[in-house]
């Protein structure tokens, strides 16, 4: 993330006073390798997506996030193919970027990108407290 796009962010955080249910995702948009998304304080809605925040996301982020809090897999019963027992596992439904794109209702897209969104911010705010820890 460049030390523009950073600063916008954290100012956005601060107006909101750190709390992240305040931002809301305006648009999104996918294309190619990138996703775009454009965040607002949800106390203070603009009228045009260029007034609010353009964030963009390299896809291998979402992805990560998808695969990690498991939204492309369930749990479920196998059975084992030589001994044939059951056991529990996770079932993958498709590949996480596949799942987005074909898979998910809007929904469960609308929650990945929440859930993106989330991990940035709380990485971002963690990330530069513990910056500011330092300096003292």
């Amino acid at each position: 993330m460049n030390l523009k796009t950073r600063n916008e962010l954290w100012w956005l955080i601060i107006s909101v006073d750190y709390t992240y249910s305040r931002i809301a995702i305006a648009d999104h948009e996918l294309n190619g390798q990138t996703l775009t998304l454009w965040l607002e304080d949800k106390q203070d809605y603009k009228n045009k997506l260029d007034e609010c925040l353009q964030l963009n996301i390299p896809v291998k982020y979402l992805t990560k996030i998808i695969k990690t809090e498991h939204m492309n897999s369930y749990e479920g019963t196998r059975m084992h193919s030589k001994k044939k027992y059951l056991f529990p596992t996770r079932i993958q439904i498709s590949e996480p970027l596949h799942w987005y794109q074909y898979d998910a209702s809007p929904i469960e897209q609308q929650w990945a990108r929440e859930a993106l969104l989330k991990t940035i911010l709380t990485q971002l705010v963690e990330t530069e407290t513990y910056a500011y820890d330092l300096d003292f």
